[in-house]
This record gives structure tokens, sequence and C-alpha cells, in this order.
């Protein structure tokens, strides 16, 4: 089993940042692709970003590609996104995820049913 806690939600104003983090817990961390997924209000969850188990792939979705960053610590069990010139339209609830069912070369966006594991989720709100 794993255990997924997210962290570092708020309220933040248009081109701003936040780092959120997700730290894990159970079976073994590093052996697992994790993502980031949200959802906002009226709206599907949606794919954010995905890291492999190695740190060495990742990909994300097109409208957040150069302003979000993925990042994970094997020896912190914890995974990051890192959020910058955060927009109004970035406000979501954000869960992370992690599966031990995706490869290594990570060269799409990854459903959200590949995932076993679920955080609680954070809230990100971005104002205008």
């Amino acid at each position: 089993q794993v255990q997924l806690v997210e962290s570092g939600g708020g309220l933040v104003q248009a081109g701003g940042s936040l780092r959120l983090s997700c730290r894990t817990s159970g079976r073994t961390f590093s052996s697992h692709t994790m993502g980031w997924f949200r959802q906002a209000p009226g709206k599907e969850r949606e794919f954010v970003a995905a890291i492999s188990w190695t740190g060495t792939s990742s990909y994300y979705t097109d409208s957040v590609k150069g302003r979000l960053t993925i990042s994970r610590d094997n020896a912190k069990n914890t995974v990051y996104l890192q959020m910058n010139s955060l927009k109004p339209e970035d406000t979501a609830v954000y869960y992370c995820a992690a599966s031990d069912r995706i490869p290594l070369l990570i060269v799409r966006e990854t459903p959200e049913g590949l995932y076993d594991y679920w955080g609680q989720g954070t809230q990100v709100t971005v104002s205008s």
C-alpha cells in the first residue's frame, strides 16, 4: 500500500509561484511513476505532469509547459510541482498519484486509470 499526502497549496496572485509537495509512505516510492492531476470546479480531473521513477523522463500537458516543473527526491519519498507564472485558469484542486504500471520513458499524457494510489488533494487558487 502507498499513502500520498499533498501540501503547499494556497492563494496566490496571477504571475506568482507555489511549490506543491507530495510525500509518500508505504511501498517503495522509488519504483513508482508519479503524476500530478488537477480538477477545476465543474470540470473533469485532468493530467498535468508525470515523472518516471528514475526522474529521467517527464511529460507535461501543453497548457503548463514552460511554467510548471515536476521533480522528485527519492531519498525523501517526495515529488514536487514547482508552479511559476500562475494564471487564474490554474485554479483547481491538485492531486498527486502513483503508478507502477507506466513505462520508464514517458512520451504522452498518462491516463488516470493507470494510477493506483491517490492523495487527498490540495487547493490552488490564483486570483486575477
